[in-house]
């Protein structure tokens, strides 16, 4: 198969039969009753998929055109509804899984009278939201707006028969439901059940108590997200299936989705992603959504010491100068024995990193100074908990007309949210899929900015100084911090996100390392923002 597919002649090939089924109702009903048992046939003769990537001139919205893994998906699919055997999805990112089953979900509320196909995610919106085509009941509206008038359900009216997480064959009692989180598998019998991106779930136990009494086929469907959850247990107790068999009775069915199997993708596809993700510090990431690879995760620790050795003076052996925004990160002493720090950098440059003990309140008083000092026109401090007496301490100051006061809020939502991780590469995981929060972010862009000044370094790749780190080797307190900056480790949530871990093992707060990330990832204010000033 040549890829991409020539969707002009695919159209025109649809046209033909459109007129020719429109011109002989004889033909049309015996294709029709071809349809009812060669779903495959009929994802490919008149189901849509979109793609929200393609730039004009071409079409987001085109035809369904499978390729032959893809065909062997939806036999799979077919075969496991027939026997009515539980199957499991293993895929690479961007394969048309969910397309898929989205296909063969409106198939079968087409021509299966009185089956009810069940959808469950791990968040409501990734089920259900108009207009949002990341959702599945969007992809399910699209292909049906999609179809011949004469292959819609008679009586078929929306505004009655597709309602929020629910459409409904006014023809044939045919009805698809959805579903999100732990209320997954609880809105009664299902012909079939599929779970999109089930390896992400909060208590994937839970789920499946529920849907084993009330569904006799579920579908898991998912990218891999490590080995400590069910989708994995799933994936290693089943077996793989084949057209032919042997098939086990209740043995979960496992059809495999490699990213090889898709004819537009070449080895130069693959190492040029590769090398893009590790240019990122991001490999492990690559090793999961695109290698499948269940033990994907890198080392724990988030910077390592030769990638901040290497950041040390950093300017200098790439002659580049101190140049941009002065800003400052302020973390607050929080507990009996903690200390405040307080860390400013002019461009790229850490010039100033200092502790010292004391409340939050007194922090203030000797953080505003400092800053001022050193020509600071934004100074963001960690609001959480004892930060408010940080801002008391602020409020009752005056300061200067240039210095700006921003609180910086660790547990808040990650930025740019809908950006993927790898600049440039659509196919990898947005912001808000890869990070439980802002604190996890931050600490990551930090890492890929030690990380390319590592590389850039050690082995001469050239980047923009703008993405890089320098620490001034004049600093007074720069071993303590070294030793700091790789303390930090990540682990992930019960969803798959990445959380950071920044006293391992009992280790003291890396007050300077933490004051770093947030001079190194102001949060811009936006319009209308009310300064402390």
């Amino acid at each position: 198969m040549t890829w991409p597919p020539d969707v002009k002649a695919e159209y025109e090939r649809r046209l033909r039969l459109l007129n020719r089924l429109n011109a002989d109702p004889i033909l049309r009903s015996a294709v029709m009753q071809h349809y009812a048992n060669s779903p495959a046939d009929w994802i490919g003769d008149w189901c849509v998929t979109f793609d929200p990537r393609i730039q004009p001139p071409n079409p987001k919205l085109m035809p369904f055109m499978l390729f032959p893994r893809q065909k062997e998906y939806v036999r799979f699919l077919h075969w496991c509804l027939t026997n009515k055997e539980s199957g499991l999805t293993e895929k690479c990112r961007d394969i048309g899984a969910t397309w898929l089953a989205c296909g063969f979900t409106v198939w079968m509320w087409r021509f299966l009278p009185g089956s009810v196909v069940g959808w469950g995610s791990r968040k409501e919106e990734y089920v259900d939201k108009k207009g949002d085509p990341k959702a599945i009941f969007p992809k399910l509206r699209q292909i049906i707006e999609h179809l011949p008038p004469f292959m819609r359900p008679v009586g078929f009216d929306p505004t009655s028969h597709d309602t929020h997480m629910k459409l409904l064959n006014p023809q044939s009692g045919s009805a698809v439901t959805g579903e999100a989180g732990n209320n997954i598998g609880r809105g009664g019998r299902t012909t079939i059940y599929f779970k999109d991106e089930s390896a992400h779930y909060e208590q994937p136990e839970l789920i499946e108590a529920s849907l084993g009494d009330n569904t006799d086929v579920q579908i898991d469907i998912s990218s891999v997200n490590g080995s400590a959850n069910v989708f994995y247990r799933r994936r290693m107790a089943g077996e793989i299936w084949t057209p032919d068999g042997p098939h086990t009775p209740g043995k979960v069915q496992i059809f495999v989705f490699d990213w090889r199997d898709h004819p537009g993708k070449t080895q130069e596809w693959y190492d040029r992603r590769r090398k893009r993700a590790e240019e990122e510090g991001l490999l492990h990431v690559f090793a999961q959504e695109v290698d499948r690879d269940y033990a994907g995760a890198i080392d724990r620790v988030i910077i390592q010491p030769d990638w901040v050795r290497a950041a040390v003076d950093a300017h200098v052996k790439l002659g580049f100068g101190a140049d941009g925004e002065k800003v400052a990160g302020q973390d607050v002493a929080d507990e009996g024995g903690d200390k405040n720090a307080l860390a400013i950098r002019h461009g790229v440059i850490l010039k100033y990193a200092e502790h010292w003990g004391g409340d939050a309140g007194e922090a203030a008083k000797a953080a505003v100074p400092r800053c001022i000092e050193h020509g600071v026109r934004d100074l963001y401090y960690d609001s959480i908990g004892v930060g408010a007496g940080f801002k008391v301490g602020v409020n009752n100051m005056t300061l200067p007309p240039g210095l700006k006061v921003h609180p910086w809020d660790a547990g808040a939502a990650p930025l740019d949210p809908q950006k993927n991780i790898i600049p440039g590469d659509k196919q990898s995981p947005t912001n808000e899929d890869q990070y439980a929060n802002l604190k996890a972010q931050s600490w990551w862009r930090l890492r890929t900015r030690f990380y390319k000044t590592f590389r850039a370094v050690h082995h001469g790749d050239v980047y923009d100084s703008a993405e890089l780190i320098s620490l001034d080797s004049t600093l007074p307190r720069l071993h303590e911090l070294q030793m700091e900056l790789s303390q930090a480790v990540h682990k992930y949530n019960a969803v798959g996100k990445v959380l950071v871990d920044k006293k391992p093992a009992g280790a003291k707060s890396p007050n300077l390392a933490d004051a770093v990330v947030i001079a190194y990832n102001p949060i811009r204010p936006p319009k209308g923002f009310f300064d402390l000033t």
